[in-house]
């Protein structure tokens, strides 16, 4: 048996590739939220909520993120794909403007659909129709732009690798992307904030592309990973807020949170929060149960929740004189 029987298909060189214009998307940045400026004494109905179950978690999520920036701590907003795919971009993007967010991480699949919307203004395949055609993930816009991403991510001209995140970011704002104010990774960049991408290997479309090189997704990746390890042992006093995903984010997580704690820092001041349509086994496990300091757990609906968040949060700030809630 040869190496070619193991691997019948090793750079992926006969697939068919479709132009990313030409694919049916679900989701077209038209449909996006709108960000509404901050609602004086909107604290009174987050006030007036019970202080049971949920009311009392939404209320100490809250002051958490506030006391958090107000005491120059991070914030990191680690988001799955769905975040992004119903709209939100322009609530995330507005809480980093306003030095809320200090960080964010996204997987691959938020990667993708982010892309996709700075590049052509829609995402989201529909793929009851794609898988059967043969042409569920195999738009060559996308899988071209990722790889170049991961090209730049692990080979830097000069110094440490970007990584994966930052030079996603970077990749959009140099090539000027006509939709880039939409993408998470390009605002972070230009405002210097954290950013990184966490793909798996196998599990998202890109990786079936000819153009992906798994030398470079595996050492951009790695250096994010770095990356989130550095900032998670510095989050005493400070929060992560997992939106949205099931599996990837929380893993990667819970391995930074056992890095800090084998380099001796202390997370018994961090506040860890799990936001998601229904409770996920692994997010509720290695976000909010097993790490140190206090876990949250809110389930909601996305498009609902986060902007319920940011106009709480919003609020307190403007209350204690922060200058970027008004």
């Amino acid at each position: 048996m040869t190496a070619d029987d193991l691997h019948p298909f090793p750079p992926m060189r006969g697939v068919r590739l479709q132009p990313l214009a030409e694919r049916p998307s679900l989701v077209r940045r038209e449909d996006f939220c709108e960000v509404p400026p901050p609602m004086p004494g909107f604290g009174r109905f987050v006030e007036a909520l019970p202080d049971i179950y949920a009311g009392r978690d939404f209320k100490a999520l809250v002051e958490a993120l506030a006391s958090a920036r107000l005491a120059g701590r991070p914030v990191v907003f680690a988001m799955g794909a769905h975040v992004l795919k119903v709209g939100l971009a322009p609530l995330v993007i507005d809480l980093m403007r306003r030095g809320v967010i200090t960080d964010v991480a996204i997987n691959s699949a938020g990667a993708i659909h982010d892309f996709e919307i700075a590049t052509v203004g829609f995402t989201s395949e529909r793929v009851d129709t794609q898988l059967p055609a043969g042409d569920f993930g195999f738009a060559r816009e996308t899988g071209e732009g990722l790889a170049r991403a991961a090209k730049r991510g692990a080979h830097p001209p000069a110094g440490e690798p970007l990584g994966f995140g930052r030079a996603l970011g970077a990749e959009l704002l140099d090539r000027e992307a006509p939709h880039r104010e939409l993408s998470v990774p390009a605002e972070a960049v230009r405002l210097g904030l954290g950013v990184t991408c966490h793909p798996a290997i196998g599990a998202d479309i890109v990786h079936m592309h000819p153009c992906c090189d798994g030398a470079d997704l595996g050492a951009a990746a790695l250096a994010d990973f770095h990356r989130v390890c550095a900032r998670v042992a510095d989050l005493d006093g400070g929060v992560w807020v997992n939106v949205g995903c099931a599996v990837v984010l929380p893993e990667v997580f819970l391995k930074a949170v056992s890095v800090a704690i084998n380099l001796g820092r202390r997370l018994d001041g961090m506040t860890t929060a799990n936001l998601d349509m229904i409770r996920q086994y692994r997010a509720e496990t290695n976000v909010v149960r097993r790490p140190p300091g206090t876990g949250l757990t809110l389930v909601g609906q996305h498009e609902l929740l986060l902007p319920l968040l940011r106009m709480a949060v919003l609020d307190r700030l403007a209350e204690a004189g922060w200058e970027g809630a008004r």
